[in-house]
């Protein structure tokens, strides 16, 4: 019997998962909310790991052609912004 380790979350798969290069050209895989991500040397790796993380479903995969810095204290913008939208006051 093989096991195999859980995603991160049991809602993983409603996330959004951004992956794009931080400032330094490393690949970067984020969940929306900064509940899991990390740095990567090369774009397969990254999604490898995004498609482990939210149970394999790439349709919540997007990758940005901006560049996106590693977030560790759970403050990425809210999904709105990767859009140009601005929240409204």
């Amino acid at each position: 019997m093989k096991l195999v380790e859980p995603p991160s979350s049991n809602k993983a798969a409603t996330a959004l998962v951004l992956i794009g290069r931080n400032s330094r050209g490393q690949w970067v895989a984020q969940e929306q909310n900064g509940l899991y991500g990390g740095l990567f040397v090369s774009r397969a790796e990254a999604m490898k790991y995004a498609l482990f993380e939210n149970g394999h479903h790439p349709e919540t995969i997007v990758e940005l052609s901006r560049t996106i810095e590693l977030d560790t204290e759970g403050r990425l913008a809210p999904v709105g912004l990767l859009y140009g939208k601005r929240p409204v006051a």
